[in-house]
């Protein structure tokens, strides 16, 4: 097993002020912000546009089923301690709920005033069903007779029938109805499931020629409610929908069967509490107070929607077939030169070490470099780390499953807490096992978000470790959409490293110190640190220093407050942090060496790069962690030197650097929180790097 290093002691003085730091949450919806920025970039495509709407609704769903969550824990066990940036839970709830509801206006308005008027040029659009001609509306009345309504299920609410349990993410009709009896009228409460079964766009036949239209699946329903409550009125019927709490909740002394574990908070899953109730614009107070006290929510977990609800189903749209013109023009990841027609990966490999830049360079070298492995008689072993792979048919998966079938020896760690995919990874590791293949869980407290293959070779001079780290996941479709780097290396330390890994991660090997690697929870934070303030004494005396790095979030205190002491004590310091970032730039006495900025545009972008200028003796690493708490502590991630010279150059100046002089997608984030969106220089063509690295892939 890894044994955790012992936490650093904290710094003093300015640094450890509270204004010094920005708050998680908020920063974390900064950069929703900058996705939905996106959909309003002039050069995006109009399905683009959507696409980002779509992502900015699912990012958000996402954010209340797990940090949301984790706030109302906090306050529901009334946690009074401060965050590092000076707020208590509450306050952050009602900050997160003050920020949402400006966010998330200014979401509908753009979809509904902008980017569906955009789509209806082009022929497609989405109309009520009361505004359709008569041949329409009857073509619809028996779609519902046919496809919808016996799917429905009307849901009663009364003294003999409870409030009914609504599940997570679900879009409902609460219905108000009126029955007339003997001693007058009597008013009942239903509600109705819209069926996720069902398409959410409905459409329309007959259309005008060359137009395509739509009605949504809901506002039908809503037509037809009278057929589900026959001898009663429909008064009121207004949509709802309900977010539950998603984070699995794992138990240390449960950890005799994690897969059991995991499977049965699977299903605790879908009970979670609910922390979020979205409500349709002009719902009345009486039906808002029931549905609220019906779900224990709050006023301040009360979103009114002016406008359509779970727009991430708005991808149903944009996988419209045809529209091509609607849509990023495509592109074919390249072969690197070095590496095109190539056959035997393992001697190009005993050559030198091998860069991939995903997603502009192919995923498809990795994919060669399993498969020989599981064909090539020489090779005694595999090992691997999986996180998250592509599904019912990953080609990562098979390729080690032939392994195992052709007599290899075959180890793989699989993360079964791997947020949203662990019923995948659970099937997956149950295959796996049934051909033979050693299978390990990783462990309950500490996730494996390491991205390492080994591969064991009895070459003609000897048995050499041929090793893949990547800042990504084994994930072949993923590598098309996420900016990520891979090394394929065979250097005899890394592999000492790599083997020591492995031990400790399928024994119970304790493993203290690596060679080369950094590795979490053991080195990784103290090595960090160490570097860090190993800059701080070259600028001191006078030699070359500098940090520059990209990740995805930055939220570690103590790896902040060590940025602060380094920029205060002379070291440059430029950052492109993706997502969340407490760390305030641009502070005089504090931080007026550190620059920060984000990118965001058509590719994800997910690689972790860290480097130090370290004397002039430079060093460069690609990581799978970002400087956060639980890469730092509570995970099992790696970084990797990159030590021939001409692909740390490659990373740092021509990546890294190119990434830096943007100008197209980059924002920069200032002192007092916001992002400001940076532009060319008078007189200086534009800098899109991920443009510049589509058009041509950036090789040594």
């Amino acid at each position: 097993m890894l044994a955790p290093a012992k936490p650093a002691r904290r710094g003093s003085g300015f640094p450890d002020d509270p204004a010094s730091y920005f708050s998680q949450e908020l920063s974390w919806l900064e950069f929703n912000d900058r996705v939905l920025e996106e959909a309003l970039e002039k050069r995006n495509p109009l399905f683009e546009k959507l696409n980002f709407v779509a992502i900015y609704e699912t990012n958000l769903d996402e954010f209340f089923m797990i940090r949301v969550a984790a706030i109302k824990q906090q306050i529901d066990a009334q946690v009074l301690r401060r965050s590092e940036d000076g707020r208590t839970p509450s306050e952050h709830l009602a900050a997160v709920s003050e920020r949402v509801r400006r966010s998330k206006a200014i979401q509908l308005r753009l979809l509904h005033e902008r980017l569906l008027p955009a789509l209806a040029q082009h022929g497609i659009r989405i109309v009520r069903v009361a505004d359709l001609e008569e041949d329409a509306q009857a073509n619809l009345e028996r779609t519902f007779d046919e496809r919808i309504f016996a799917v429905l299920t009307p849901l009663a609410v009364d003294s003999g029938h409870p409030f009914p349990y609504i599940s997570n993410l679900s879009l409902s009709l609460a219905v108000e109805l009126e029955e007339s009896t003997s001693e007058g009228v009597a008013l009942h409460f239903a509600r109705v499931k819209i069926p996720p079964t069902l398409p959410r766009f409905i459409a329309v036949e007959p259309s005008p020629a060359g137009e395509q239209r739509f009605v949504l699946l809901e506002d039908l329903i809503a037509r037809h409610l009278a057929s589900l409550f026959p001898g009663m009125a429909v008064r009121e019927a207004y949509m709802f929908r309900v977010t539950r709490d998603a984070d699995l909740d794992l138990q240390e002394d449960e950890a005799d069967d994690l897969l059991a574990v995991i499977e049965s908070e699977l299903q605790r899953r879908r009970f979670g509490e609910p922390v979020r109730l979205e409500i349709e614009r002009g719902m009345p107070d009486y039906m808002r107070a029931f549905l609220l006290k019906s779900l224990e929510l709050q006023d301040v977990d009360c979103y009114e929607i002016d406008g359509m609800m779970a727009l991430g189903d708005l991808r149903q749209l944009i996988d419209l077939p045809g529209h091509d013109d609607l849509r990023y023009p495509p592109f074919l990841p390249t072969i690197p030169a070095r590496l095109r027609g190539v056959t035997d990966l393992f001697a190009l490999i005993r050559e030198g070490d091998v860069l991939l830049h995903h997603p502009y360079e192919s995923f498809d070298p990795v994919l060669q470099f399993l498969r020989q492995a599981a064909d090539d008689e020489r090779v005694l072993a595999i090992k691997a780390t999986l996180y998250r792979t592509s599904g019912s048919n990953s080609p990562i998966v098979r390729a080690l499953l032939e392994a195992a079938e052709n007599g290899k020896q075959v180890a793989v760690v699989i993360e079964l807490k791997a947020r949203f995919d662990e019923q995948n990874n659970i099937e997956w590791a149950r295959r796996l096992e049934r051909a033979g293949v050693h299978v390990v869980y990783g462990f309950p407290g500490l996730k494996v978000h390491a991205k390492a293959l080994m591969v064991i070779r009895e070459d003609e001079d000897g048995l050499r470790r041929y090793l893949h780290f990547g800042t990504g996941n084994y994930n072949e479709r993923t590598a098309r959409l996420y900016t990520d780097l891979g090394l394929f290396t065979c250097r005899p330390r890394l592999g000492n490293d790599a083997v020591a890994l492995f031990n400790a991660l399928t024994g119970f090997a304790k493993v203290t110190d690596f060679d080369d690697l950094l590795v979490s929870p053991v080195t990784m934070r103290r090595e960090m640190l160490a570097r860090i303030e190993r800059e701080t004494e070259h600028a001191r005396e006078g030699r070359p220093c500098g940090i520059r790095a990209k990740l995805n979030a930055l939220t570690d205190v103590e790896i902040a407050r060590a940025l602060y002491r380094a920029s205060q004590g002379g070291v440059e310091i430029d950052l492109v942090v993706r997502g969340m970032c407490i760390l305030r730039p641009g502070v005089p006495g504090l931080s007026e060496r550190i620059r920060v900025r984000s990118i965001v545009g058509r590719f994800l972008e997910h690689s972790r790069i860290y480097v130090f200028e370290n004397g002039g003796e430079r060093e460069v690493f690609l990581s799978s962690a970002d400087w956060m708490g639980r890469s730092l502590d509570r995970r099992v991630e790696l970084a990797v030197p990159v030590e021939d010279p001409a692909l740390a150059e490659l990373v740092d100046r021509r990546i890294l650097g190119t990434l830096l002089r943007d100008k197209s997608k980059s924002r920069e984030l200032l002192a007092d929180g916001s992002y400001h969106r940076l532009l060319p220089d008078s007189g200086r063509a534009e800098i899109d790097a991920q443009r510049l690295f589509l058009a041509k892939p950036q090789r040594a």
